[in-house]
C-alpha cells in the first residue's frame, strides 16, 4: 500500500524509532505518546483493520500478540501494561493499517481516556 504511512515506516521510507523488528512485525514508538511508554506494533503485511484480517492471518496475529508480551518485558513494563486495537471509525482507528498500541509506564485508568 503505497499511501499507508505504516507501510512506509515498515519499508524504511519514513524513519521511525524502532523498538523491535523481525520478519513479520515492526514495533516503533508513537510520535504522540499517551503514556510514558507508547509503542505501536504492526504486521509488515498490510491489513487495513482487525475486521479485514482473515483466517489465513491467525498465525500472524498470534505472533503479534506474543511478541507484544516480549516487547513489554524488554521495555521494563514489569508492573503491567495495556494493549489496545482500535478498529474502524467508531473505534477511533486513524491509520488504516492494523496496529496494536502497547501502553505502559504508569497506572492505566478506566475507562481509557
Amino acid at each position: 500500500m503505497s499511501e499507508c504511512i505504516f507501510c512506509k515506516i515498515v519499508a524504511k521510507e519514513i524513519p521511525g524509532k524502532i523498538a523491535y523488528e523481525d520478519e513479520r512485525i515492526l514495533a516503533f514508538y508513537d510520535l504522540e505518546p499517551q503514556a510514558p511508554v507508547h509503542v505501536l506494533i504492526v504486521p509488515k503485511k498490510h491489513i487495513a483493520s482487525l475486521d479485514e484480517a482473515g483466517t489465513e492471518d491467525s498465525e500472524l496475529l498470534g505472533h503479534l500478540l506474543g511478541k507484544a508480551k516480549e516487547i513489554a518485558a524488554t521495555l521494563g513494563l514489569d508492573n503491567g501494561y495495556r494493549l489496545v486495537i482500535n478498529t474502524g471509525e467508531d473505534g477511533q482507528q486513524t491509520v488504516k493499517h492494523l496496529h496494536v498500541h502497547l501502553l505502559g509506564g504508569r497506572k492505566m485508568t478506566w475507562p481509557p481516556g
